[in-house]
């Protein structure tokens, strides 16, 4: 890619000076640490692990380091809230999650547009982006205000630094969103910098312990608040489905498919356009490689779940369902569910399956990053062998 935006690279020029920071990692996360409140020590010392190796990425830019910087000071502040909330509020913890709905599949498979239309029901709850971001109690006009305020201020800059993204993966502060915003360890840090530690950690982790954390969360936003079923979403879920169900036992999984050979190429492009706003150069047949693996391995892990999960709580849906024919599809999700489809549910359909205004095309093809269709196949060869059980009519 060209050297970016001139927006972007006016915010490098602006950040050049807090740059020097990165040499200094440790003391950078004690500032952070300090800024966020006590949120636990082997939590603390998880992150301030990732953000040390973080800033070892030489390609790193100083708008790169100012978001690792973003993304550990979040996730700190949050734990702090939600530990201070249940502390306060004893009763959250008792506050039931039941019968959850959790969207899952590879990324690229209409895993948003299923959350979408699922969310469409006056019945279900779903999360939005701004809550996500800021998890807390119901507040005033003016806390939620600053809320929105500041999910609109991010949704706004990577729109900004990185115009084709809306087009990609369109998003909005008050529309419902994945929890991998709240899920304190995912694989997204490696979609803004090449992090080997962390991803040889990530491998070895047993997840049970965020799952639980992020049903606390889930808890919170709905203390004080009518209680409705929660539908929710997440490509990041499908490696991790066995903690996911261990913390959530009445999950109703709705897994989403696609053929990998234009999920892998359309995920890339949409890791292409996010990386190129925190690392200069890019690589794009190490982003290829390094994707592919990742995709895989997820994949190849919620393959294994499976088996464990009873069919009644296990819905497969193939990307013709609403990829090609939702107002056919979307009644079909709804009954699979157990939820009901209504003339309300379908007026409001085309806001969640039409394109955004003015959005560009997305084009996207494997040997731009080093793949070829036989990689792709080799890699998802048993998933393959499913998703040719559920396409088959």
């Amino acid at each position: 890619m060209a050297s970016g935006p001139l927006p972007l690279a006016l915010a490098n020029l602006l950040l050049r000076p807090g740059f020097a920071s990165r040499r200094t990692p440790d003391r950078a996360f004690d500032r952070l640490a300090a800024q966020a409140g006590p949120a636990g020590a082997e939590f603390t010392a998880e992150f301030r692990f990732l953000l040390r190796h973080w800033a070892r990425d030489e390609h790193l830019t100083p708008v790169g380091w100012w978001s690792a910087q973003g993304h550990v000071r979040r996730h700190l502040a949050n734990r702090a809230r939600v530990r201070r909330l249940i502390a306060e509020h004893p009763r959250i913890a008792q506050e039931p999650i039941e019968r959850p709905v959790f969207v899952v599949g590879l990324p690229r498979t209409a895993t948003t547009l299923t959350h979408g239309v699922l969310s469409l029901s006056r019945q279900h709850r779903c999360p939005r982006l701004w809550e996500l971001l800021t998890p807390d109690l119901e507040g005033t006009p003016e806390q939620r205000k600053k809320a929105v305020g500041a999910a609109r201020m991010m949704v706004g800059a990577i729109n900004l630094f990185s115009p084709r993204y809306r087009d990609i993966h369109p998003m909005t502060a008050e529309g419902p969103d994945e929890c991998t915003f709240a899920l304190p360890h995912t694989i997204m840090p490696l979609s803004q910098a090449r992090i080997p530690e962390y991803r040889a950690r990530h491998y070895a982790r047993d997840f049970t312990a965020d799952y639980a954390y992020l049903k606390q969360i889930y808890q919170v936003l709905q203390y004080g608040r009518p209680r409705r079923r929660w539908v929710l979403k997440s490509p990041l879920h499908t490696e991790n489905l066995d903690a996911l169900l261990s913390v959530f036992p009445d999950a109703t999984i709705v897994w989403t498919h696609r053929d990998p050979a234009a999920v892998v190429p359309s995920f890339c492009s949409l890791i292409e356009h996010g990386m190129a706003i925190t690392l200069r150069p890019l690589d794009l047949h190490e982003l290829g490689a390094t994707w592919l693996e990742l995709l895989s391995r997820s994949v190849t892990r919620g393959l294994a779940a499976r088996a464990s999960i009873p069919r009644e709580a296990l819905i497969d849906v193939p990307y013709s369902w609403l990829g090609s024919d939702p107002a056919t599809g979307a009644p079909k999700l709804y009954e699979a569910v157990g939820a009901r489809w209504t003339d309300a549910d379908a007026a409001r359909l085309p806001e969640v399956v039409s394109r955004p205004k003015g959005a560009r095309p997305h084009r996207y093809d494997l040997a731009r990053y080093g793949l070829t269709r036989s990689d792709v196949d080799t890699a998802f060869a048993d998933y393959n062998a499913l998703r040719a059980e559920v396409d088959r009519p």
